[in-house]
């Protein structure tokens, strides 16, 4: 568990820096540019990545059951999974009605995502891995908000188009993820029995 939480710690640090430390951020970025910083970041993020994949990869071989979900939720996490790749889809969809209600869609699907896992999955390493995630993306949206309203800031109105290409694009990766991607690099098939 030691390397899980390690990168835990370093990735979702990494993206916390702007919600506990956003004038320390600004004056990094002020002092080393732009391009260092993001630079610096993303190496920081690909470490904690890695060290994520590797530790929950070690724990599922020695895992510590603390309940089992019935089977019911994996039905609920596949419903909340799409809605979080809609989500993630609206994030970079110019005009849609998804954005321009929510703001930040792409917080919101971390949120969905992660208590997706949550409900279908019952051992500790989930707990740590989708709770962290959770905590994150509850503490984030609630910066961005407050960040939105000190700076009055508006979103573009979204459009019928940008919509259903959001929602559209969404779905064709939320099942290209849950039918093929997912087993490929998780090792889990979602609609298989017993997996």
């Amino acid at each position: 568990m030691t390397i899980l939480i390690i990168g835990l710690a370093i990735f979702l640090g990494v993206h916390s820096l702007r919600i506990v430390a956003g004038p320390w951020r600004q004056a990094q970025i002020a002092q080393r540019g732009e391009a260092s910083w993001k630079l610096g970041c993303s190496v920081l993020s690909a470490i904690g990545l890695g060290l994520i994949v590797w530790g929950y990869g070690i724990a599922r071989h020695a895992p510590v059951v603390l309940w089992q979900p019935p089977a019911g939720m994996r039905h609920a996490a596949s419903l909340l999974t799409l809605v979080a790749f809609i989500f993630l889809a609206a994030t970079y969809v110019p005009r849609n009605h998804v954005k321009a209600r929510c703001h930040h869609p792409m917080v919101l699907g971390v949120k969905a995502w992660a208590v997706a896992h949550l409900l279908a999955n019952g051992m500790l390493a989930d707990v740590l891995l989708f709770g962290g995630f959770l905590a994150w993306a509850v503490l984030a949206f609630i910066a961005e908000r407050r960040r939105d309203r000190l700076a009055a800031t508006t979103y573009t109105a979204g459009s019928a188009q940008g919509t259903l290409i959001a929602i559209l694009g969404g779905t064709v990766a939320w099942a290209v993820f849950a039918f093929w991607l997912h087993g490929l690099l998780i090792g889990v098939q979602p609609f298989r029995s017993g997996a």
